[in-house]
């Protein structure tokens, strides 16, 4: 239906690489998963602020289920560089195309919206952007010194593309200082060509492990979804693979379809499952986990980012 919709108010279809596949059925969701519609004063409070600065957020266009709940205490994730990406994940829900080009202005909008929020903890992320030379590594340095320069107490977090062929954007990036660098693997490597095509899961990991080359202190995270066809073993190997790359962080949550037209969701994950993913991961060495049906990159960041600093000072002091 969403599909559908797109093409009668708009000519181009949001995903037009996907616009002629089949229909898959959409599976209903247990009760463990579903979330109230997002109508709070603080919700709306926060929408206000995102349009009156003219941003994105990844709430709205990836369709996060946990929007309502994040609003309402003021916790959004901007995506800068635009709303449109130059890759065509089988489970993403944010537009697909040519992008337009960046907005020079955009770092001081977002640092902005960062303390009209009165955000302890940003979190910002993007769009890929093949197009570009150094696929925006430098607008995000720049976000990163605008937020520090408007809100100097607020600690950030950045979720960002893999960087695919662009020699030294990651030390742009990672010497811009941010608290905390997340890219996602998103899903097992036997997995990668059906839902992650343009994307290398080897290249995604060197990514993660180089972070900690450059800059051994800096906090490093990343995230899979489950429920798309992945085994268990391969999900305790991708977790090996990340304790070898010193990856600090792992998210695990539950994929949800779209629309009709992308990845369909292979089975519900329960919540009993996920809470021995959690225990495992943490027998593995991360020193913090977030698995469960509604966990994604962003959802509790600024708690989160507390516990994780906790938890390096209590290892540190044990040794």
């Amino acid at each position: 239906m969403a599909v559908v919709l797109d093409l009668i108010n708009n000519p181009r279809p949001r995903h037009p690489e996907k616009a002629h596949r089949p229909d898959k059925a959409i599976a209903r969701k247990p009760d463990w998963i579903r979330v109230k519609a997002p109508v709070s004063p603080g919700y709306m409070n926060t929408r206000a602020i995102v349009r009156e600065n003219k941003l994105v957020t990844v709430c709205e266009e990836a369709g996060c289920p946990n929007i309502g709940e994040c609003w309402e205490k003021k916790h959004a994730t901007f995506m800068i560089m635009g709303d449109t990406c130059t890759r065509a994940c089988a489970f993403c829900n944010v537009k697909t195309g040519l992008p337009g080009a960046l907005d020079a202005a955009e770092p001081e909008h977002v640092a902005e919206a960062t303390a009209k929020l009165g955000l302890s903890h940003v979190v910002i992320t993007s769009v890929d952007r093949d197009d570009l030379p150094d696929g925006g590594a430098e607008h995000f340095a720049r976000t990163i010194t605008a937020i520090r320069a408007r809100c100097p107490g607020t600690t950030i977090e950045i979720l960002t593309p893999d960087f695919l062929r662009k020699d030294g954007a990651l030390r742009i990036v990672v010497e811009a200082k941010p608290d905390v660098f997340n890219h996602n693997l998103e899903t097992v490597p036997s997995l990668y060509l059906k839902v992650r095509p343009g994307a290398r899961y080897f290249h995604s990991l060197r990514l993660l492990q180089q972070v900690k080359e450059i800059d051994p202190t800096m906090f490093t995270k990343s995230g899979i979804m489950v429920g798309l066809g992945e085994e268990r073993n391969e999900v305790m190997q991708v977790m090996d693979d990340m304790r070898a790359a010193q990856i600090d962080f792992l998210t695990v949550g539950q994929y949800l379809q779209p629309t009709r037209k992308h990845h369909e969701v292979a089975r519900f994950v329960t919540p009993d499952e996920f809470k021995s993913y959690e225990t495992v991961a943490y027998a593995k060495g991360f020193l913090m986990v977030s698995a469960s049906p509604l966990t994604r990159s962003s959802h509790h960041a600024g708690e989160d980012f507390a516990r994780l600093k906790a938890a390096r000072l209590a290892a540190q002091t044990a040794r």
